[in-house]
């Protein structure tokens, strides 16, 4: 009884799984040459539902997302290459739209002024340390101890 349960819960949670990409595109998306619907259905994958923005377009029930699908189906049909169609949709989206960014010194700079700023932080905080540890204590004079024990009360 338990090995059909299993059974059963693993198929509803696959079924489940996969219902969202299934239902994304629609029919009568679909071009009739399969080679060309491959190539759609790849590109799809790489750019982002600018209303959802943490699926593809191609996993996207949103209009925006089906209007980029048809708009890369139409680019594909009219004899763009993969990269031409890319660039045309960047082109008007900004690069927002790519799920996997260009390697770009923008990029670069977006992603590394963290990692650098904490490198700087943490570099500051050991040399402060060791000039701390390296600073000879300051010695009280005679005067300075009769104040701090007067204050003290001794």
């Amino acid at each position: 009884m338990t090995a059909r349960f299993s059974l059963a819960s693993l198929v509803l949670l696959l079924t489940l799984l996969f219902a969202g990409a299934a239902l994304a595109v629609k029919p009568d998306e679909v071009l009739a040459d399969p080679a060309l619907e491959a190539r759609a259905r790849t590109l799809s994958e790489e750019l982002r539902c600018m209303v959802c923005q943490n699926q593809s377009i191609d996993e996207s029930d949103a209009d925006l997302a089906r209007d980029l699908r048809v708009l890369v189906r139409q680019r594909l049909v009219a004899g763009d290459t993969d990269q031409q169609v890319m660039d045309y949709i960047v082109s008007r989206y900004g690069e927002f739209v790519l799920l996997k960014p260009r390697f770009s010194l923008r990029n670069a700079l977006l992603w590394g002024t963290p990692v650098f700023l904490l490198l700087v932080g943490g570099a500051f905080i050991v040399l402060g340390a060791r000039w701390r540890r390296s600073a000879p204590a300051a010695v009280l004079t005679a005067e300075e101890k009769a104040a701090l024990d007067k204050m003290l009360g001794n």
